[in-house]
């Protein structure tokens, strides 16, 4: 990272500590610093039977963030230390430095922040900054922001700046403006009934320069310097019931991900809901085409998005369950989900002594006539005795591989599982988890399985297999040793991950195989 970058972070910090300095010597208040570390190691061993190389003979990725807080005037930054990064983090993440850094100061009705910042307006259809370490996603702003509220109920906000790509940022401003109306706060008969609405509007801006990117060696790209999003939506609750309505619209954007399509872009999606005590219901839809927003129309992977398209289909947290993910496919896509859950009360016929809980999914993304995934889930969740919980799942899934990995054809899996928890001890839990994953697809059938100790406050003991009784006949084995002394947290393991899609909201990326020791800190303070 260039040493200017790091002089300006550290210049904001020290800046916001004189102010909050001079602020506290005033008022006789104490400044709040608050903080958090994390360093995730790998010590790599060549693996032939999983594929897994030893690039290096040691590999770590480490965070560690600083705050600062006072009435007036906060501050911060995070410095990352990625000489070696982690399998999985592409080479550009390599280095390590201060690439995040801030100073925020609020009066009366204004918030002002300078420095690097993350905003979401709306659901994210034309902006989302946010930072996913798992992901390797870190895609801030860095420039300024105001927030407004001038009057009850109405929220405005102006940001501009360029964004992060690793260790760097990209050339290209981003400009944008949103403002939330919440109109129950200005009539009293929509208070007393308890209906709140709100209504939303968004624009965002990029300037990109030209760039020279050849059709055919005669004939080379005409791209436009200004590129225009906005979003309207609203949000009505009354009582139980809730309904948001989004759409949004882009202007020419030709890029990479589109192939150099000069169509314009288009997202739209309506989600309602029900929720009372025992009974929930959603029903939601989507359709995006052409949506890919990023402040370097060449860039590849997961970095320099602008904007995020939440993917209508069920975050699953079972090993064979997420074994197959779901990535949201920018370049257009019809999405559906609904799910309903009950509860069945203690000492009724089905809810027997202790009470149950059932809950069904359904999600379906297809576009142009085929099928890109499919998944139909049912969850049942039963205390079977004082002292033994049991949750069972079945999951029929589609995994269109072609469409999602570039190669593969449809994956059809029946997936089922148990997971047990018993009290052993008023301190002392053991949680147990079998899966199976039956197919004719792909590398076939896969089993798992986990045993889970729990010594609280401070130990867990944690082994697990998941094996390919397929194609391949291999084991991934794993076990870790967990410690906790009040806010330090220590893990050490030994294993196997298979190579395969890492996934969190829609957003995918390839993660290598590895084979060797692991050690992982946290600290918060």
């Amino acid at each position: 990272m260039n040493n200017y970058r790091l002089f300006i972070s550290l210049f904001l910090l020290s800046a916001g500590q004189c102010s909050m300095g001079t602020l506290c010597a005033q008022e006789q208040k104490s400044v709040t610093v608050t903080g958090s570390i994390q360093s995730d190691m790998l010590v790599p061993q060549n693996d032939e039977r999983t594929g897994a190389l030893k690039d290096e003979a040691f590999q770590a990725n480490l965070y560690a963030d600083v705050m600062l807080q006072s009435k007036n005037v906060d501050a911060g930054l995070r410095f990352e230390y990625l000489e070696h990064p982690l399998p999985g983090f592409e080479k550009d993440f390599q280095g390590w430095g201060v690439p995040n850094f801030w100073v925020k100061a609020r009066w009366g009705c204004a918030e002002l922040t300078g420095g690097t910042f993350y905003e979401q307006f709306g659901s994210g259809f034309i902006l989302r900054t946010y930072e996913e370490r798992s992901l390797g996603i870190d895609n801030s702003l860095l420039g300024g922001r105001v927030v407004l509220k001038p009057y009850k109920g109405i929220t405005v906000k102006a940001l501009t700046g360029v964004q992060r790509h690793y260790w760097e940022w990209n050339k290209s401003w981003m400009s944008g403006t949103d403002a939330e109306v919440h109109l129950d706060e200005w009539i009293p008969c929509m208070q007393a009934s308890g209906t709140s609405l709100m209504l939303g509007g968004s624009w965002v801006n990029k300037y990109e320069q030209q760039e020279e990117v050849f059709a055919d060696p005669t004939h080379k790209y005409n791209f436009p310097i200004f590129v225009n999003a906005w979003d309207v939506r609203a949000n009505l609750n009354k009582g139980p019931w809730s309904l948001l309505v989004e759409y949004a619209q882009k202007t020419q954007d030709p890029s990479f991900d589109n192939g150099y399509s000069y169509d314009k872009g288009h997202a739209a999606m309506v989600s309602g809901s029900y929720s009372k005590k025992g009974l929930s219901l959603l029903l939601q839809a989507k359709r995006n085409e052409n949506m890919s927003f990023r402040s370097k129309r060449s860039q590849l992977g997961t970095s320099s998005f602008i904007n995020h398209m939440p993917a209508f289909t069920q975050d699953q947290t079972y090993a064979l369950a997420a074994l197959y993910p779901y990535a949201t496919q920018l370049g257009g896509e019809w999405a559906w989900q609904g799910e309903a859950g009950y509860n069945f009360k203690r000492k009724t016929t089905l809810g027997g002594k202790y009470g149950m809980n059932v809950k069904a999914n359904f999600s379906h993304v297809r576009w142009q006539g085929v099928t890109y995934y499919q998944d139909i889930d049912m969850q049942l969740s039963r205390k079977l005795t004082k002292s033994f919980k049991l949750n069972l799942m079945y999951m029929n899934q589609r995994y269109n591989k072609t469409v999602i990995e570039g190669e593969g054809g449809m994956v059809r899996s029946n997936i089922f599982i148990a997971d047990g928890l018993y009290q052993l001890a008023p301190k002392a839990k053991l949680r147990t988890e079998l899966q199976y994953l039956q197919t004719a697809d792909d590398q076939g059938d896969w089993m798992f399985g986990l045993l889970e100790l729990s010594l609280a406050p401070r130990w867990m003991f944690t082994v697990s297999d998941m094996w390919n009784n397929g194609s391949t006949k291999t084991h991934y084995y794993q076990g870790c040793v967990t410690y906790n002394i009040g806010s330090h947290r220590i893990q050490a393991g030994y294993g196997r991950t298979r190579a395969g899609y890492n996934c969190s909201g829609g957003v995918c990326r390839y993660v290598p195989a590895t084979t060797g020791f692991t050690l992982s800190y946290n600290y918060n303070f």
